[in-house]
């Protein structure tokens, strides 16, 4: 079965509607409730996607169109993201509260957007609240089409693995803890697939393989504090995409996964034919936590082996994994043409941000900052200000230096952090993280060059050490503790974008602002209008519509 044939089956199996077109449709009916659900062995309260946790996998192929009728059945306000889908030129359906208005308990709302140009593995989560913490997560792949090559053959199968931290609360008690000004314990445990091997049906497979077959497995961090590190008994991973790149095939026993990213790899039932172990188990923290599922040889005899693989320790083994991922310079990409064809080593770097996120108290409450500004969200999204000509009413551009002071801002305010970067520039960001915590950064509706993460602190010099040749192209990236990152990118995706922490506590309380990219044409080329259907709330409701983009 070929593999536009496979996605095809896999989306009407999952509830999908598939229709004709120039670039074909894909039609998906979601209600949100809750349920309850027993991740870590105990019954609690989570929230379903069609009765589902995790949710259901949205399996597409490049330039796909996904259409998404999501009906709100929970007593708050919801939205969901597409975590790395780059929305181009639409950050309209990002799902994020600098963006649209929430989806009000009993209405609903209907995502359109094109996986265009994109392949790779994805997921998508809860942006609103502290919804993350139950659930409404799932996978998200974008398959290559067809006349595309890809540089491995065909998988016997494609299994989606989503892992995370996870907590026995509630959403609601930990958004009362953080709503009172305090940080949130460690995680009581790590799941796989939602389940952390404890409990009812802990010695269900889950998935099965075939003796001598390839699989790829797509692993992605769905969850909201630790990084993991995941490994399979006895099988080592062949590396082929992180994040909609194509990689250089490395093997791996073992991969860390931070808190928002993914990795594509494959794996050979070559082993002696029984049950192995799936382990991921957390990084970094003092006490471990670990979560195994079992993967089943279809023709196996026996059960799995009790002892488990070990985890590396320590970060500066993070680190040095994180040096050894390449970008695959020959390798076509979503359009038949080489990824390394794109020579961002030599483009001229026009403007360069660097973002400190710092811990502190405001009014004796915990929060989080950039550069000094912890952000809020305003009842009007920033996107639906800027579009109605009424950003001034809301937010203020630029509110936070390019650089920090070395020493650290005096006071953190709490407003909007919004930053305006100029259509179509060239830009180097710096993540500098002077805290004793792993962060995980990630951008939406862009992919950038991860050319460099050391310890230190960061200065020009230290441009000498970048990978300016075969970085990968990816959307989240870590910093590590007293650690700096370097990320460079063309900013030519119009619209509003967030940058946030993937980590639930950090975002909530603040550390994530917004980046205004404004065509000056005013063009749909390089923007779609406001959607139809997008429902608007705040400062703008019963304006009247803005002119519409014309070409």
């Amino acid at each position: 079965m070929n593999r536009v044939t496979l996605v095809s089956l896999l989306c009407l199996l999952a509830g999908a509607t598939l229709a004709r077109a120039e670039d074909p449709y894909f039609f998906f009916t979601w209600n949100v409730t809750y349920g309850t659900i027993s991740p870590l062995g105990v019954p609690q309260r989570g929230i379903l996607i069609n009765g589902q946790f995790p949710g259901p996998n949205i399996n597409s192929t490049s330039n796909n169109n996904i259409v998404v009728n999501v009906f709100n059945h929970l007593d708050e306000p919801f939205l969901l993201t597409w975590n790395g889908v780059q929305h181009r030129k639409n950050s309209w359906q990002d799902g994020v509260l600098g963006t649209n208005c929430p989806i009000l308990p009993g209405k609903n709302y209907t995502y359109h957007f094109q996986v265009k140009d994109q392949i790779g593995s994805y997921f998508y989560y809860p942006t609103t609240s502290t919804h993350r913490a139950a659930g409404g997560f799932g996978g998200l792949r974008v398959n290559s089409r067809l006349l595309i090559p890809v540089p491995y053959a065909d998988p016997e199968d494609d299994y989606t693995v989503l892992i995370g931290d996870w907590y026995s609360n509630s959403h609601t008690q930990l958004k009362a803890l953080l709503d009172s000004g305090r940080t949130l314990a460690r995680p009581d445990g790590v799941v796989i697939n939602g389940k952390s091997g404890k409990g009812p049906g802990g010695n269900e497979p889950l998935f099965t393989m075939k003796p001598g077959k390839t699989y790829k497995y797509r692993i992605c961090n769905v969850g909201m504090k630790d990084s993991l590190n995941f490994r399979i008994q006895g099988h080592p991973m062949k590396l082929v995409e992180m994040e909609g790149s194509h990689t250089v095939q490395n093997t791996y026993d073992s991969l860390d996964v931070h808190v928002g990213q993914c990795f594509a790899v494959l794996v050979t039932a070559d082993q002696e034919p029984r049950d192995y172990y799936a382990v991921a188990s957390t990084r970094f923290s003092k006490q471990v936590s670990t979560a195994t599922r079992i993967i089943r040889y279809t023709n196996g005899k026996g059960p799995a082996s009790p002892v488990l693989p070990k985890a590396p320790e320590g970060w500066a083994w993070s680190l040095n994994q994180f040096r050894s991922f390449r970008w695959n310079l020959t390798a076509s990409a979503a359009r038949p043409n080489p990824q390394g064809s794109y020579h961002y080593g030599q483009i001229n770097i026009t403007r360069t941000i660097k973002l400190v996120n710092s811990a502190s108290r405001v009014g004796g409450k915990l929060r989080y900052a950039i550069n000094g500004v912890s952000h809020i969200n305003p009842a009007t999204p920033l996107k639906l200000a800027e579009y109605f000509g009424a950003a001034s009413k809301v937010f203020k551009y630029n509110v936070i230096p390019d650089s920090p002071p070395e020493q650290g801002p005096k006071l953190v305010t709490l407003e909007p952090n919004v930053a305006n970067i100029t259509f179509r520039t060239f830009v180097e960001i710096i993540l500098e993280n002077h805290e004793k915590s792993v962060q995980s950064w990630h951008l939406d509706g862009y992919s950038f060059f991860a050319v460099a993460i050391e310890p230190g602190r960061w200065t020009p010099e230290k441009r000498k050490n970048y990978n300016l040749l075969d970085a990968v192209s990816r959307h989240t990236i870590q910093v590590f503790p007293k650690s700096w990152a370097a990320i460079m990118l063309t900013f030519d995706n119009a619209g509003m974008w967030n940058l946030r922490s993937e980590l639930l506590e950090r975002r909530y309380l603040g550390q994530e602002m917004y980046i205004s990219v404004l065509s000056p044409e005013r063009s749909l080329r390089d923007e779609y209008n406001l959607p139809d259907n997008a429902p608007l709330c705040g400062s703008i409701t019963g304006l009247p519509l803005p002119a519409p983009y014309t070409i």
